[in-house]
């Protein structure tokens, strides 16, 4: 078939054609935006779950009805190299660059922007020279202390938003990246506006360890947030993710096609999306798209993910990490005890538990309140298998 007409493309940065399965959230992101609208109280958002399920595609989405719904955007990416307020501090001049253009917040802009060069100054950080003409703002955002100066600045953001009659809506990816003083700033961040009844609203997206960090990031992070899981799709969503891209195209994949898509990918909708693109590319018939196709395609799919998805995450791992995998891998599919991992390996848990630290702290594993632990990328077990076949614990 030809593959200039695949819609299924899984290059970085491509959307999938149809983002099927998420109208829950996509729902209870409306009524968060109708309700800022309205000045209501806003329960902020946190979207959670494993590699691969769609959670940065979603964001974006919920990114795009707020850009529509003509809301301020701060968007950002937590990144294990940078601090918060570097983070931030891209999005929050971007933000009040555009407050500034609307006539009826000048005035309070002018101020916040006398806060965004004390939190600047404040933190040593580089940007652009927007604030630098005037002078900073005395006893705001400028303490040095991490969470008074992060609540202050995100407050008198949302102060300007105001006065220009508009609202903010946050949006920050990978949050599990954040030290937990981090996470805790930003708490307490969205905490105040809420206390101030500022129009601010918050969406962010993350690993499973979230849960675990909040917590103990803020005693009150699970009562602020709603947490919805993002997981691997309904049945009915992952057909409808394969069949209407197609289906557009005067295309078919017949439904023992469908079944092996579904049954090899466990419907995680980035493997849904590598399977059904290297299904197009190998079908011979114009038309239709058979089993024996996405038989066929299961060999370069899998090497495609083994080479890209699956490798650059393995190989940012030491040698003592990939065996600490290699020993969650012995075990199978979903959760298991820490504990059972060390016996794996031959060793007790406190000399286990360092890799683990590790490994959590690179987002290959989170661990749940129960002591489980389980990685963080879909199928990543079977892949750990494929890379070391021949597992032999250390003794």
């Amino acid at each position: 078939m030809n593959p200039v007409a695949n819609p299924y493309s899984p290059g970085a940065g491509n959307r999938p054609p149809e983002l099927a399965g998420r109208d829950d959230v996509i729902a209870q992101a409306d009524v968060m935006f109708q309700r800022l609208r309205a000045g209501m109280t806003i329960e902020p958002m946190v979207l959670v779950g494993l590699r691969g399920v769609g959670k940065t595609v979603l964001l974006r989405h919920l990114r795009d009805m707020a850009e529509q719904a003509g809301y301020e955007i701060l968007w950002a990416e937590a990144d294990e190299g940078k601090s918060l307020p570097e983070v931030l501090v891209v999005g929050l001049r971007k933000t009040l660059l555009a407050l500034s253009r609307i006539e009826a917040a000048k005035d309070r802009v002018r101020r916040s922007l006398g806060a965004f060069k004390s939190f600047v100054a404040g933190f040593n950080l580089t940007v652009g020279d927007v604030g630098l003409s005037y002078d900073p703002a005395l006893g705001v955002a400028d303490s040095g202390d991490l969470e008074a100066d992060v609540s202050d600045i995100i407050s008198e953001v949302g102060q300007a938003a105001a006065a220009a009659h508009n609202g903010l809506v946050i949006f920050v990816d990978e949050l599990q990246l954040l030290q937990r003083s981090e996470f805790a700033a930003l708490i307490a961040a969205i905490h105040r506006t809420s206390q101030e009844r500022l129009p601010v609203a918050f969406v962010g997206a993350g690993l499973p360890q979230l849960l675990a960090l909040a917590g103990s990031a803020k005693a009150y992070a699970e009562r602020l947030f709603v947490f919805p899981r993002i997981d691997a799709l309904s049945e009915e969503a992952a057909v409808a993710a394969i069949e209407n891209p197609a289906s557009a195209l005067k295309v078919v994949f017949e439904p023992e096609a469908i079944s092996e898509i579904l049954r090899v990918t466990e419907r995680y909708p980035y493997f849904i999306q590598q399977w059904a693109f290297c299904a197009w590319n190998t079908a011979a018939d114009d038309n239709i798209i058979t089993w024996s196709d996405v038989v066929e395609a299961t060999i370069v799919a899998q090497k495609k993910l083994d080479e890209s998805f699956f490798r650059v995450r393995y190989d940012q791992c030491s040698s003592s990490e990939k065996d600490y995998m290699r020993a969650l891998a012995e075990l199978g599919k979903g959760t298991h005890k820490s504990n059972g991992v060390s016996d794996q390996l031959h060793c007790s848990s406190d000399e286990a538990n360092d890799e683990l630290a590790s490994l959590i702290k690179k987002g290959m594993i989170y661990q749940t309140v129960h002591g489980e632990v389980s990685f963080t990328v879909p199928m990543f077990d079977a892949f750990m298998r494929r890379a070391i076949p021949d597992f032999v614990a250390k003794s």
